[in-house]
Parts: structure tokens; sequence; C-alpha cells
């Protein structure tokens, strides 16, 4: 197999050839994978078994002796090697991940462009593992800290971004020495069999990561979460399933890092600059078309600039292209399933039965595809179900409020606490209102704030632990103490 033709790479049927278990590919087939753009199968990929699945877990134990002495540079220059094969395979990536998830083509560029920094950040943070000496304040020892890899990682991807989902866990593992096994959604699982043969080619040992694909989620992870060996999971999805992996990992005592829902509020004050909110609502909303869950799902706007920011939404969300993903045109791609779309309506039409008004869109587009229209609502009522559930698509409810205080309490108005937008042109309110907000992350005056050299996570039951930045890599490692005299 070369890489050489980029429209092999982009053909969907190269990368359905098998499960990928200690650097070989497992025939197998069992699971459609459908273009959303379309509803036509793609491929088929491999439905993996338990006994594959301890398969997996045998191979990354078998290599992970191996790659924990790998010296920190050499493992660097893999993950930069890896980084690169993504990026001169950045349009045969952007294709794949269109063609499976439907995502408009510029939304998958752009998704490639940030995955691959995640293998460029790790190769540069593997290499500054940083360990700590210092003096006991009693005097009668020194303390010496170090850090170890912190074993086998299971890692769990969901479909919106199946490129940077998995680089973003892989990245850091593999640069603190630890062993993957990643199992990508069923959705969207052609994009990480795609990454595993880069990996490969980039030099990644046979066992160090494997991909596996499965319609039996609970048995295989509950499987691989039992064996001793397995001493990390790394998860991305919904706070429900968060919640019973945690509950499955407690049994042995795994290490967890929950990356969960969302429910972002975007906070616009009288005093913001009008055009600016509105370019930030653009991405905030409509990045991945609102399929993400640092999604602005909740848009409070104060009194006196409601009316202007709901017609500029209006008028901007119903300027958008709605189409298939490959399309160059397509602004908007299709959502990832019928049942994404029924309930993203289901949310609409309540929050219209309680006194919402439809200013653009609102109801699921005829014809093939799983498509729904860019929506904009005003007088929504605090009470619609939409303010409290993650909508998960291209729909921005418009909330009106008078006083800073009110819009805290608002923002705080939700069991989640994952991101949150903040604009004024007076930074130490907005500031100010971001420490109040609570929530893991805050951006201020842009709509946009993942960025690999930062920490990515939320507060309350948005998850635990951070992702990417400095602190990403210690998700995969454990602080060893010495005690020593000398």
């Amino acid at each position: 197999m070369t890489l050489d033709s980029p429209s092999s790479f982009a053909d969907p049927s190269l990368h359905a050839h098998g499960l990928f278990i200690g650097g070989r590919w497992l025939p197998g087939h069992g699971i459609p994978v459908t273009n959303p753009s379309t509803a036509l199968v793609l491929a088929e990929v491999p439905d993996a078994s338990v006994a594959d699945a301890m398969q997996a877990v045998d191979a990354a134990g078998a290599a992970a002796a191996g790659w924990r002495a790998t010296p920190p540079r050499q493992r660097a220059e893999i993950l930069r090697r890896w980084f690169q094969l993504m990026t001169q395979h950045a349009e045969e990536l952007a294709t794949l991940i269109s063609l499976e998830n439907g995502k408009a083509l510029p939304d998958a560029r752009g998704e490639v462009a940030y995955a691959a920094e995640f293998f460029r950040w790790y190769a540069e943070e593997a290499v500054r593992i940083a360990g700590e000496f210092r003096h006991a304040p009693s005097g009668a020892h020194r303390i010496l800290v170090d850090h170890d890899p912190i074993g086998i990682a299971v890692l769990i991807t969901p479909w919106n971004f199946p490129a940077a989902m998995a680089t973003r866990k892989i990245g850091p593992a593999l640069a603190a020495g630890c062993t993957v096994i990643l199992k990508p959604a069923t959705e969207t699982p052609l994009t990480a069999y795609a990454m595993a043969r880069l990996g490969a080619e980039a030099g990644v040992p046979p066992g160090v990561v494997n991909v596996l694909t499965t319609t039996q989620p609970g048995a295989v992870v509950n499987a691989m979460l039992a064996d001793p060996r397995v001493r990390k999971l790394s998860f991305t999805g919904s706070t429900g399933v968060g919640r019973t992996l945690l509950a499955e990992a407690a049994k042995t005592v795994v290490s967890c890092s929950m990356e969960l829902g969302g429910n972002a509020p975007f906070v616009v004050f009288d005093d913001a600059d009008l055009d600016a909110a509105l370019d930030g609502a653009m991405i905030a909303k409509m990045r991945n078309a609102g399929e993400a869950c640092t999604a602005a799902n909740r848009f409070y706007v104060q009194s006196g600039i409601h009316d202007a920011f709901v017609a500029g939404l209006t008028a901007r969300m119903a300027a958008l292209r709605v189409g298939p993903g490959t399309d160059p045109a397509t602004q908007v791609g299709p959502m990832i399933t019928t049942k994404a779309v029924a309930k993203i309506d289901r949310l609409v039409q309540q929050a219209v039965a309680r006194g919402a008004r439809v200013t653009t869109g609102g109801a699921p587009l005829p014809g093939t595809g799983y498509f729904y229209p860019p929506t904009v609502l005003e007088n929504v009522p605090e009470d619609a179900e939409l303010a409290h559930e993650e909508i998960f698509g291209p729909v921005a409810p418009v909330y009106r409020f008078d006083t800073e205080e009110q819009a805290i309490r608002l923002a705080n108005a939700t069991e989640y606490g994952l991101a949150a937008y903040v604009y004024s042109r007076d930074l130490s309110r907005a500031l100010r209102v971001g420490k109040g907000i609570e929530t893991g992350m805050v951006a201020i005056n842009r709509g946009l704030m993942s960025d690999p050299a930062a920490p990515f996570g939320g507060a309350k039951q948005s998850g635990l632990g951070r992702e990417g930045g400095v602190t990403g890599i210690l998700e995969f490692m454990e602080p060893k103490y010495f005690a020593v005299n000398f």
C-alpha cells in the first residue's frame, strides 16, 4: 500500500480492511458507515468482539515496555513525522471526514489542521516532561519527584471531530510513553483507521497504537477496563455515558479523564461591538454546524442591543448555504443521523409551543440526507427544554437579560460547565463575568477558544481533567516520589 495517490487515500474502502491490532490489519465487517449527505453506505468496517478487544490489550501490553523505554526524543520525532504526514495528506483526510461525518469541507480542513497540531505540540512536550527536586522542610531528606507513564490507555472518541478527538488523546499518551487502544465512534471510524495508517508510516511501533470498532461498546470497554494492565480511560462523549464509564472504571480504580457535555452561554452586553459579536456568534454556533460540545447553546443578549443582534444573526444564518459536505460551495452540511435531526426539531418545536418565535429556519429540510437549516429563535422562555439540554445542531436560541447579575445567574443555570463566551468593550466587566460563570473555559470577544497549547476541559458535569496544553501530558503520567538521603 502506498500513500502517494490522493484519490486512493480519500477512498473510504481503503480504510475498511480490518481492525488495526499489533500493527496488523485483521479482516472483518459488519458495521456500515453512512454518508449523512446522501444516506448511502460508504463502506463497512469490522465489528470487534470482546476477544478482539483483549487481543488489542495483549498487543498494547507487549509493546508497553519497549515504548516506555524509548527515549523521549525518539518518541517526539515519530509524533513529528505523524504531524507532517497529516499535513501532507490534509486534503484527502478532509474529504474522508466530510464523506463520513457530513461536515462542510472548510470545517473538515480546519479540523485536520487542528488535529495535526496536537502531534506537533506533543512532539515538543515529550522532551519537556518535568521532575522536581527540593529539600524537605524538616531538613531530614531530599524530595525527588519523577513521572512514569501511567500504562495502557483506552481512548474513546465521538463522531463529531473524528480526527481531532483522536489526536488530542493519542498525542499526549504517546509522548508520555503509554500504549493505547482507540475506540472511535461507529458513525465515523474511517478517519481513525486512516490515521492508524499514517501512524504506521510515521514509525509508530506495532502495538503502540491499536484501533478497533464495535457495536458492543459496553461489553468491549468493560472487558478492557477489567484487565489490570489497563490503567487509563480517556473518554469524550455524553455526560450520561461518562457517568456509566466512571462507575465501571471504579471497579478497578482506573484513572479517568472525561470530556463530557456542554451547554455554552454566549453573553453579549450593550457595549459590545455588534459586528464583532455577530462574527463571533457565527463561529461559536456554526462551527461544525453546531455539532460541537463547545458550541454556543444559549445566547443571552442585553436588552439595549438585543433586537439589533437578533436581526443581524437572523440575516447571517439565513444566508448560509446548506448542502452536501463535499460540495465546495456548502457552508452547512447535514446532521450526523436522522435521530439527530429529530432531536433538534423536537427541541425547536417544544420551544415554539412555549412562546418562542422562529426568525429563520425552524423545520427539517426535505429530500435525501439528514439536513436541518440554520435556525434562530427569539423570545425563548427560560424553562424551554433547549435552554437546559445540549442542542448539537444549527439552532441559536436568544434570551434577553438586563443586568450583569442576571446574566451570570442564567449562564450558570445548567448542570454543565464546559465553555462560555462573553462580549463587552469593558474588559474588566468581561473578565468579572467570565470569572463568575462556572465553566472550565471562557472566550472573551472571540468565538473560538480551542487551541492545542491550552488546557481543554470543563467544570461541574462537563468532565474531569484537561486535554491539551502543558497539563495534558500529565493525565497520562503518575508522579513517583523518592525520599532520598545523600
